[in-house]
C-alpha cells in the first residue's frame, strides 16, 4: 500500500513539474518575442501594428508611422501589382520605407497571415529586402518594408525608372550574383525552405550600390485563395513561368531556377519576356534565345547597350541560363549550384 501511494506521489510530482516547465517554457518565449518585436493595438480601429525591433525602427513611434501612412496618397505610389500597390513613405529626411498594402483577403487566409508573416520578418541576408514590420486592420494590411532607392532591376533595366543608368556588365553581373545569393538563401537555408514562385525583374530590387535584393518572398502563397476553392489563381508571372507549372499547377523550387534563367537572358539581352516583338511573332524570350544560339549566333541576343563586355563571361552566363531552363526540371540545378557556377566566372578569370 506504501508503495502505492508513494508511486502516486511521484508521478503526481512529475506531471507537476512537467505543467511548470512547459507554462515557463512559454512564458520565456512570450518574452522574447516581445523583446523582438513593438505591438501597437490602440488607435487603429481594432487593428494591429507589429514593428519588428530593428536599427531603423527604433526611433519610430506607432503615431508617427500611421500619421505618415494614414496620409499617403496616388503621389506617392511607386508601384503595383496583383498582390497590392505599393508605397514610398517619408518618415522625415533620412528615414523612408517602402509599404506595401494588400488586397484584403478572406478571413480563412488572415487566420495564417500573421503566422507567416512573423516567419518572413526572421529573414536575415544581404540580398533579400528586409520586413520590418506589418500592419491589419478591417479593410486592409499593410506590409513595411526597406525602402530600396534605384528601384527595380525591371524598372531600371527597361527605362522605366528614375535611375536613367544604363547597366554596364560588371554592374549586371554582380546583379545575378546577388539575386542568385537571395534566392538560394530561401531554398536551401532558410528552415522551413521558401519558394518564392515568382521570380522576376521586378521583383529584383537595388539598393544604393546597385546590389540586388530579392522581394516579395512567400507572398504567392500568402495571398493564394483558400484551398477549399477552385481557383484560376496563377502563382508566378506569365514568360517566367516554368512550362510545367501549366501541368501541375504547382510551384517547386526548378520553377524558380526556371524563372531565374529568364532573368539571366534578361540581363544579356535587355529584353522582356513578353516583349512586343516576341508577341507579334507568337513566340517568347526564351524560344527565341534558344533558337539564335541554336544558329551559333549568340552575338545577336545580346543587348546593343553593352559595349566591350569579356566575350567568356558573356557566354559563361549564356551557358548558365539556358541550364537554368531546361524543359526537364531534374536537369536544371539548383539555385546553389546556379551561385557556385556563377560565382566561378569572375573567380577563373581573376586566377
Amino acid at each position: 500500500m506504501e508503495k502505492s501511494l508513494l508511486l502516486a506521489f511521484y508521478i503526481t510530482i512529475c506531471s507537476v513539474a512537467f505543467v511548470a516547465s512547459k507554462i515557463v517554457i512559454s512564458l520565456l518565449l512570450y518574452k522574447r518575442w516581445r523583446r523582438k518585436h513593438l505591438v501597437y493595438e490602440n488607435g487603429l480601429s481594432g487593428g494591429k501594428l507589429v514593428m519588428f525591433r530593428s536599427s531603423a525602427m527604433r526611433s519610430l513611434t506607432s503615431d508617427s508611422f500611421m500619421k505618415k501612412a494614414l496620409k499617403l496618397s496616388n503621389k506617392d505610389i511607386i508601384g503595383s501589382g496583383g498582390y497590392g500597390t505599393v508605397y514610398k513613405l517619408m518618415i522625415n529626411d533620412s528615414m523612408a520605407f517602402a509599404v506595401k498594402r494588400l488586397n484584403k483577403g478572406s478571413s480563412e487566409r488572415d487566420r495564417g497571415f500573421e503566422r507567416e508573416l512573423e516567419a518572413m520578418g526572421d529573414i536575415k541576408h544581404r540580398n533579400i529586402v528586409t520586413l520590418h514590420g506589418y500592419c491589419t486592420t478591417h479593410s486592409y494590411n499593410l506590409l513595411i518594408y526597406e525602402f530600396m532607392p534605384n528601384g527595380s532591376l525591371d524598372g531600371v533595366l527597361h527605362g522605366r525608372s528614375m535611375n536613367k543608368t544604363i547597366l554596364d556588365w560588371p554592374t549586371r553581373y554582380k546583379i545575378a550574383v546577388g539575386a542568385a545569393r537571395g534566392i538560394s538563401y530561401l531554398h536551401h537555408d532558410c528552415i522551413p525552405h521558401i519558394i518564392h514562385r515568382d521570380i522576376k525583374s521586378s521583383n529584383i530590387l537595388l539598393d544604393q550600390n546597385m546590389n540586388a535584393q530579392v522581394s516579395d518572398f512567400g507572398l504567392a502563397a500568402l495571398m493564394e485563395p483558400d484551398k477549399t476553392h477552385v481557383s484560376t489563381f496563377v502563382a508566378g508571372t506569365f514568360g517566367y513561368l516554368a512550362p510545367e507549372y501549366f501541368d501541375t499547377g504547382k510551384a517547386t523550387a526548378k520553377g524558380d531556377v526556371y524563372s531565374f534563367g529568364v532573368v539571366l537572358l534578361e540581363l544579356l539581352t535587355g529584353k522582356k519576356p513578353t516583349d512586343e516583338a516576341f508577341v507579334e511573332e507568337g513566340t517568347k524570350l526564351v524560344t527565341w534565345v534558344k533558337s539564335v544560339v541554336k544558329e551559333k549566333r549568340e552575338e545577336y541576343v545580346l543587348d546593343s547597350r553593352l559595349e566591350d563586355c569579356p566575350v567568356d563571361e558573356i557566354n559563361s552566363v549564356f551557358t548558365v541560363a539556358l541550364m537554368c531552363l531546361e524543359p526537364e526540371p531534374a536537369k536544371r540545378p539548383t539555385m546553389a549550384e546556379v551561385v557556385k557556377m556563377l560565382e566561378q566566372i569572375k573567380s577563373e578569370k581573376s586566377a
